[in-house]
């Protein structure tokens, strides 16, 4: 069988050190896709974002971008693209602020990342955000958009889920080690100048707006939210 090719779709430039500018993309299954049902309590403008995250999502395999041409050099080609993702994840989660140019502030005193880890169906979705407005997606599948900072939006929903991250510092639990969620788990990965905590809690408790992080859930899909928009305005030029 061929090897398939990625497909890629610039959304901004990194000024992380990173090398890919590219939206790799893959199907996800449709039963994975259901929206949660409707629950008291709930806003009907996040289940309408969410919802439109999740048609994003499976939508995306295929989508219009060009195929990828080859790497920079430097950049091995015979990575496959989820190994590529998880390799930038656990180096989002590692590299030292100095790393990407970030020191403490009075906004960003204590947490200046984090990650959100989001199963869905088989596949993972990391959210990731720094304070100064980088902004990407993972995943665990052939699919991720790495870029978006050289848009307005973006900074501004990536430093937002950051700020919100702050005010949950206290209850995060510090960690030396980076897995993914089991079952339907989200992790919020803490990136902090003094290490990486992590906030561990249940999917449905979530989208049911039952726990108490519902902010930083709501922070995260506002991140993917406009990385959404940027990825659909960048396919509609021609």
């Amino acid at each position: 069988m061929a090897e398939s090719v990625p497909k890629v779709c610039a959304t901004g430039e990194l000024t992380i050190g990173l090398h890919w500018t590219a939206g790799f993309r893959f199907c996800c299954m449709l039963d994975a896709l259901n929206p949660p049902p409707v629950r008291p309590g709930v806003s009907p403008n996040a289940l309408v974002r969410l919802m439109a995250i999740l048609g994003f999502l499976a939508s995306l395999f295929g989508a219009g971008c060009k195929p990828s041409s080859q790497p920079p050099s430097g950049q091995s080609s015979a990575l496959p693209p989820a190994q590529v993702m998880r390799e930038l994840r656990t180096k989002m989660l590692t590299t030292a602020p100095s790393g990407f140019g970030i020191a403490k502030s009075t906004d960003f005193p204590r947490v200046y990342g984090v990650l959100m880890d989001w199963p869905l169906g088989e596949q993972t979705i990391t959210v990731v955000s720094l304070c100064d407005g980088n902004a990407s997606l993972y995943t665990t599948s052939t699919f991720g958009i790495i870029g978006g900072v050289g848009h307005d939006s973006v900074r501004a929903a990536a430093a937002r889920f950051v700020r919100a991250a702050e005010k949950h510092h206290n209850e995060a639990v510090v960690t030396r080690e980076y897995p993914y969620p089991v079952g339907r788990h989200v992790r919020f990965y803490l990136v902090c100048f003094d290490g990486v905590r992590v906030i561990e809690t249940d999917l449905d408790a979530l989208t049911s707006g039952r726990d108490s992080r519902l902010d930083l859930w709501t922070e995260g899909q506002r991140v993917v939210t406009e990385l959404r928009l940027v990825t659909e305005k960048t396919e509609k030029k021609p």
